[in-house]
């Protein structure tokens, strides 16, 4: 297991964690979730040994082999299936090894040693290491061709993966992934987590991708306010037990300033008369001694919205036998290479597009085309008058200007606009301070996608095409662009690899395949099991064991499973949410019944404790008076208590229904 004890890290002078306890099982799936700058990525630091903590221990086991993704890829000459199977450092030391008692004299006597390294070759399943990297690559998005080509021919995002593939071909017992899908599509997030939910080892993903940490981990550990905790079950049942304990929580800390503000009530009502001075004493003691409940709250939630297109024509756009495509320069000649041909599509107002297609396939080529970036190789395309297009790809992020700040890219686009309402409305995205005047150059990467997305927003587009937003983009700032564009009024065509993304803004899907594009008749589920039957099937990779050797009884992929088989799953899973819904609905009635009745206690505590601070209710004459509200304060307070215990025995049961 892994163990933090009393750990305590700081960085710079910021500090990261203080005095950390946590033990993490044998075979967890877990992910790493916190705030940018958390410390994330300095946790993974500790456990590869690149960094101590200053006080406390990180321990695991040191027979344990650990295996995690280079950051950095040298500009090899080395064929990337090569370097995929150097990932096996094992396995690669045994083959050298070999090779060099081979080349010696037969004299040298090492005939004994050389038959140990072909025993340990076999226990290495060094005999199908080649095709099994083969299998990975292909899963990863490299074709038979890529695989053969030098390392150094690739750019940055595919040398991403290639250590991707170095990572898993390592036979490990802790695997180290700092987000692995930042650099793939959607068919290889999907094949990888396939791959990852078969791996037999301890693993911590670091990942702001909320449905791959659904599909694959079973614990989360959080980092906040410098402490880690751990929760059991995937992302979406850390939310449900987060929003539960923060309002536990919250009900606690209100508790706790009632009891402070009438205590706070009687010493300042008492302290100056003789005849109540001890008893005044004796509550500002406990006062002092109470320990104050801080209540849990999140972080400051980001949030921003499309405005209103100005117009909107319909059809916004009509292709007719379109060619999709690149124009290639060789020698004195232009070469047409066509990526998609005859499109035939046309963009009604509203409709809200995702574009599905394995990588390579074309989607990117389509968005360009749509977006009058490249130009058609052949066809007609006809554009709405009042066509206003809002194009977010990666190079939009890379062409802003490092030298300049947010301001100016807004200024360049606003030119007549008051500088204050640029101001207030880059505000809006997390640009305030002197952070809106300063050079973009070390700004992260979700700041920059941040910044791109804000001046599509000023443009009030009616259209949409959205080409990876996500890219660097956290967890916050992917929930707030999900918002964002489930409420946005215009038309919307997105190509991305983050599923919640997909499901929560598009509402019909277009697949480009086999250089054609149509609509697909299905969900995301449907697309999986697409992936796995006609282009992934041959990728389903035997996971490495303990032992080195390829896993002989991995579980079935979900190809196995047949759409009858699906729909009987779903059907089932739709009962018990009905079954669940049933049990569920008289305590949520419950809940808000109690809700109401500690709502007017409250109201009825506030106008006593309002009558009681009033100092001429302690006059002689209004004795009486005071002995009744004294006597129905403690009655409101003991009904609230009453009130407040059943709200959280009702809350706890409606978790354990939900978890």
């Amino acid at each position: 297991m892994i163990r933090f004890q009393q750990v305590s890290l700081t960085r710079g002078i910021k500090p990261l964690l203080e005095d950390v306890d946590v033990t993490l099982n044998p075979g967890d799936k877990i992910g790493l979730i916190g705030a940018n700058g958390a410390g994330k990525s300095s946790l993974f630091a500790m456990l590869r040994g690149e960094l101590h903590p200053d006080l406390g221990e990180v321990d695991f086991p040191t027979k344990w082999r650990m295996a995690y993704v280079a950051q950095e890829t040298p500009a090899l000459d080395r064929p990337a299936l090569e370097y995929a199977i150097d990932g096996d450092a094992h396995l690669r030391r045994l083959e050298t090894e070999l090779a060099a008692l081979e080349q010696a004299p037969e004299s040298a006597g090492n005939g004994h040693r050389i038959a140990e390294l072909h025993a340990a070759l076999a226990d290495a399943d060094a005999y199908t290491v080649r095709s099994r990297a083969e299998q990975l690559l292909t899963g990863l998005g490299f074709s038979n061709d890529q695989m053969q080509q030098p390392v150094a021919s690739f750019s940055g995002g595919w040398r991403m993966r290639l250590n991707l593939a170095q990572a898993l071909m390592c036979p490990s017992d802790l695997l180290l992934l700092d987000e692995p899908t930042n650099h793939l599509d959607l068919d290889a997030i999907i094949w990888l987590e396939d791959w990852l939910k078969r791996y037999e080892g301890t693993l911590i993903i670091i990942s702001h991708d909320r449905d791959f940490l659904d599909g694959v981990v079973n614990v989360i550990v959080h980092i906040d306010n410098l402490k880690l905790k751990r929760y059991s079950g995937n992302y979406s049942a850390f939310e449900r037990q987060r929003a539960a304990q923060m309002a536990l929580t919250q009900a606690a800390a209100d508790k706790q300033a009632r009891q402070r503000a009438h205590l706070q009530s009687f010493i300042d009502r008492f302290k100056a008369k003789a005849t109540k001075a001890r008893q005044a004493q004796s509550r500002m003691k406990m006062l002092a001694k109470m320990e104050e409940i801080a209540p849990l709250r999140a972080a400051a939630e980001f949030s921003f919205e499309f405005r209103e297109p100005l117009n909107a024509p319909n059809p916004l756009l009509v292709m007719e036998d379109v060619a999709a495509g690149y124009r290639i320069e060789q020698g004195d000649a232009t070469v047409d290479k066509t990526i998609i041909s005859r499109i035939n599509f046309s963009l009604q107002n509203g409709q809200r597009i995702g574009l599905l297609g394995v990588n390579g396939a074309g989607k990117s080529t389509m968005v360009k085309t749509i977006a009058g970036e490249i130009a058609p190789l052949a066809g007609d395309t006809r554009l709405g008058k009042g066509l206003s297009i809002g194009y977010f790809a990666q190079h939009q992020v890379e062409m802003l200007r490092h030298d300049e700040s947010p301001l100016w890219h807004l200024a360049k686009i606003a030119p007549t606009t008051r500088e204050q309402e640029l101001r207030n409305f880059l505000g809006g995205f997390n640009f305030g301070g002197e952070m809106v005047t300063s050079k973009i150059a070390p700004f992260s990467g979700g700041e920059k996608a941040r910044l791109a997305l804000a001046l599509i927003v000023w443009q009030r587009p009616n259209l949409l095409l959205l080409d990876e937003p996500t890219n660097h983009l956290d967890l916050e700032t992917r929930e707030a662009l999900t918002m964002a564009l489930a409420q946005f009024e215009g038309t919307l065509v997105l190509v991305s690899h983050d599923r919640h993304l997909l499901r929560a803004t598009t509402d019909q899907f277009m697949i480009v395949a086999d250089g054609k594009l149509q609509p697909f008749d299905g969900d995301l589920d449907d697309y999986k099991d697409w992936l796995f039957k006609t282009k992934l099937g041959k990728a389903e990779v035997q996971l490495p064991s303990s032992n080195g050797k390829a896993a002989e009884d991995a579980p079935a992929t979900t190809a196995s499973e047949s759409r009858e088989e699906r729909q009987e799953r779903r059907r089932q899973e739709a009962e018990e949410r009905q079954r669940l819904s049933a049990l569920k609905k008289p305590i949520e009635s419950r809940i808000k019944r109690l809700d109401e009745q500690m709502a007017k206690s409250n109201a009825r505590k506030s106008e006593i404790d309002a009558k009681l601070a009033d100092p001429a209710i302690y006059e002689d004459a209004n004795k009486e008076a005071l002995k009744q509200l004294i006597l129905d304060q403690a009655y409101v307070a003991k009904e609230l208590e009453q009130l407040e215990t059943e709200w959280l025995e009702q809350q706890e049961a409606l978790e354990q229904l939900t978890a």
